[in-house]
């Protein structure tokens, strides 16, 4: 199983068949849109990886900026986007903790499992590492506006269970004022064998075993979303 370091340098093909098969009852664009609805808006997404909250956001927002710090990744992203027919949507390298976008101007900033990373790479410092991503958040959103985070709250699991990793971290956003909620973003594949060829290259061999186990060609995911007003 490669690290998430390894899986945003070199498996971004991989990654992005991990996704097309993620959340097929399409409950995630509909719980952003109930927080901020996207249509006509400014939108800056922070590690954007191969697009997957680009391409739902590209369909109704005035603009879309998508940054992420793997060209890899970004590579891959333009390539989707292009698949579908969006052309607009402007992809950029960037560190979330310091774009080179201009203050106050996005309605919603918008990050989708990639936000962690500040406090999971962040060593002893990881709540300043998150404060800084805050902070750069802030300065591009226009006053009335609102960040909103995607984050993984248990994969293979049918209610709640946050990966252990990651429990500091949601802590601290409800210490910081962000509201949330969860929901179900479950995997579809077409087989068992692909299920676990897939979700095994991501999740490891407990994960394997548990598919192969329950005959899932459903895996099911719960996903948390955090919003902010500015």
């Amino acid at each position: 199983m490669p690290t998430e370091k390894e899986v945003y340098q070199y498996h971004a093909d991989l990654y992005e068949r991990l996704i097309l098969a993620e959340d097929y009852q399409g409950n995630i664009e509909k719980e952003i849109a109930k927080i901020r609805d996207p249509k006509g808006l400014d939108i800056i997404e922070l590690g954007a990886g191969t697009g997957r909250l680009t391409r739902g956001l590209a369909l109704k927002a005035k603009s879309v900026i998508a940054s992420d710090t793997s060209l890899h990744m970004l590579i891959k992203a333009r390539e989707v986007l292009s698949n579908f027919n969006l052309v607009h949507p402007k992809l950029m390298v960037a560190d979330m903790r310091k774009t080179p976008l201009s203050t106050e101007s996005a309605d919603v900033v918008i990050a989708g499992w990639s936000f962690c990373y500040l406090a999971v790479w962040g060593g002893d410092h990881w709540q300043g590492e998150v404060d800084l991503g805050i902070y750069e958040a802030m300065r591009l959103l226009k006053p009335g506006g609102t960040m909103i985070l995607l984050e993984s709250f248990g994969t293979g699991t049918e209610h709640p269970e946050p990966p252990a990793h990651l429990t500091d971290y949601l802590d601290y956003l409800t210490q910081k004022g962000f509201k949330s909620k969860w929901f179900r973003t479950d995997y579809h594949f077409p087989s068992v064998d692909h299920a676990d060829e897939i979700a095994s290259f991501f999740f490891g061999q407990e994960m394997s075993d548990k598919i192969r186990r329950n005959h899932w060609t459903i895996l099911p995911e719960c996903t948390a979303i955090y919003w902010l007003g500015k």
